[in-house]
């Protein structure tokens, strides 16, 4: 557990000893603030209620931020670390492969989470400065906050599995990209098929639908499920892909 923790404090070190950490924050802070001023002129400033964070979590910006931010947060764990030779080092250490995964999606999540974190003040600027005050419902805006660490998380897990296939952090983006917005897409597919299985299915995975569920405040125990299970298996995949590099 040592061995760990230290690996996880290297991680979440690496991105405050880069500007790509600062220029990452800037910009997701940027565009999230402005997705929530948006929200707020589009109510007119005159509801406190939790129809304005319901209405955060599911606009363009809310989604762009993800499909793009956690791609760019995720390129440089296992790229960069190759291309600077690293990498090998690292693995010859007294810790186990699965140690090293571990340590880097935790870091990466743990970055993930802390560009969140003061976007926890929109629920107190709503409550304080809206011409008609009512208490907000904190339940709706937690669970929706469950749910983007949820789906945060997966993602960071599939950037993760991305960047551990290659020596470039471009290419590491643009696969995680590419494997990010494929999840994303086949959520929305659910509008075009016809009833049945197929869009049962479908819908299961819908993260948009899944978010829209969080952000009313419902929290259904199959979503949280398969968001644990699914960054498991990203895990997992990518535990084997760095154990094949032994066997090269």
């Amino acid at each position: 557990m040592s061995k760990l923790c230290t690996l996880w404090r290297r991680e979440i070190a690496a991105y405050f000893l880069s500007p790509i950490g600062y220029l990452v924050m800037v910009a997701f802070l940027f565009l999230i603030g402005g997705s929530f001023v948006t929200m707020v002129f589009a109510y007119n400033g005159q509801t406190t209620d939790s129809s304005v964070m319901q209405a955060f979590f599911g606009t363009a910006f809310y989604w762009f931020a993800l499909l793009i931010l956690v791609p760019i947060i995720t390129m440089r764990l296992f790229a960069e670390e190759k291309r600077l030779g690293t990498l090998e080092t690292l693995m010859t250490a007294p810790v186990s492969d699965a140690a090293v995964v571990l340590s880097k999606f935790l870091g990466a999540a743990t970055f993930f989470a802390l560009l969140w974190l003061p976007t926890l003040l929109f629920a107190w600027i709503l409550n304080r400065f809206a011409q008609s005050p009512t208490p907000i419902d904190w339940g709706p805006v937690l669970t929706a906050y469950l749910g983007t660490m949820l789906l945060g998380f997966f993602y960071v897990s599939v950037g993760l599995l991305t960047s551990s296939l290659t020596h470039n952090q471009i290419v590491a983006a643009i696969l995680g990209f590419a494997g990010i917005f494929v999840v994303f897409v086949i959520g929305l597919l659910s509008r075009l098929i016809p009833p049945g299985w197929v869009q049962v299915l479908v819908n299961y995975v819908s993260s948009y639908d899944h978010m829209v569920d969080f952000a009313r405040g419902q929290i259904d125990l199959r979503s949280v499920i398969l968001y644990v299970t699914a960054t498991a298996f990203m895990l997992f995949c990518t535990q084997k892909i760095v154990e094949s590099r032994k066997w090269r």
